[in-house]
């Protein structure tokens, strides 16, 4: 009876230990492989699916907006990026970075409010997204990538790195690491931590992270060739580094990004500029009318403060 009663101790164990395995699993592909957001889908939302639908430039009146799309080496595979010219051939290049479950498509809501002020725009799908291969890695190996976006971009203008979410985080760890290169960064609903929206996400999509969320983020970071751990990933201590202007922008009622994240990182660098939208979540900032206007405007402030500062040399 005894050996009886052991050996189904033992099947229950080694149960529980098959089922914990496949949750983390489970875990590891939702968030390294979000849903992918595509021409399609745009146009199921009767929003644009490329730059070509975006309203027609000032300098072509009644002519559809030109673009080029190319894609880029990656460990993850080609990358693929849209690019267009802005309305003001004086002003900054922005490269817009998105985020998580986001693609370049994201970026189209927010173009109209940038094109009057920047000379090129550059928007691209980082790995697991949009029409780029591979897999998220949660912003580990994303800042390499978009590194090697700015060597292809190859532009002496000045320019700004643009990110939401995920790709703000992106957007301040490549400046970081690229101060010569750096004009400014726009960081719109930025986080501090990569288990913060990872256990937020979870919990809106109704997936258990008591039991999986930690060793499936361990296995984020194993398999990116990036150690165990995610040291060094904290936007706030990042942002102390920061040798350029930053603008934060951040919906108070954000149930993905703490809004006190945002905060924190606008408050540890060293020139910052806070806008909270107190009605605004962590979607929407540039669709809803309510938020369009002000988002909008204190972009273009910011464009117009690196377009009144003269580039810095770069090298070929």
């Amino acid at each position: 009876m005894l050996d009886d009663a052991l050996r189904l101790l033992l099947l229950l164990l080694l149960g529980l230990i098959a089922a914990w395995g496949a949750l983390i699993v489970y875990t590891y592909r939702a968030l390294t492989s979000p849903p992918r957001r595509t021409y399609a889908s745009a146009l199921a939302r009767g929003r644009p699916g490329d730059p070509s639908q975006l309203p027609a430039s000032p300098l072509t009146p009644g002519g559809q907006r030109a673009f080029e799309a190319w894609t880029f080496p990656s460990s993850a595979g080609p990358l693929h990026v849209w690019d267009m010219p802005g309305d003001d051939p004086t002003g900054p290049v922005v490269v817009m970075c998105h985020g998580w479950g986001d693609s370049r498509i994201g970026s189209l809501t927010r173009a109209p409010g940038l094109l009057p002020c920047c000379s090129r725009l550059v928007m691209w799908d980082m790995p697991g997204h949009g029409d780029s291969p591979g897999r998220c890695s949660l912003g580990l190996g994303e800042t390499d990538h978009l590194l090697d976006l700015i060597s292809h971009v190859a532009d002496q203008r000045p320019l700004v790195l643009f990110g939401w979410s995920l790709g703000a985080g992106v957007a301040i760890a490549a400046a970081v690491r690229a101060p010569e290169r750096i004009h400014a960064v726009i960081a719109e609903s930025p986080y501090r931590l990569a288990h913060t929206p990872a256990h937020n996400v979870l919990t809106l999509m109704g997936i258990p992270h008591r039991p999986n969320l930690r060793p499936a983020l361990w296995l984020v970071r194993w398999l990116s060739g990036k150690g165990a751990n995610f040291d060094g990933f904290d936007r706030a201590a990042l942002a102390k580094h920061l040798s350029c202007p930053l603008l934060v922008i951040h919906g108070e009622q954000d149930n993905v990004s703490p809004v006190a994240d945002a905060r924190d990182i606008a408050h540890a660098a060293p020139d910052a500029t806070i806008l909270c939208l107190p009605e605004a979540g962590h979607h929407g900032l540039w669709t809803d009318p309510a938020t369009l206007e002000t988002c909008g405007n204190a972009v273009r402030k910011l464009l117009a403060r690196v377009r009144a500062t003269p580039a810095s040399p770069v090298s070929s």
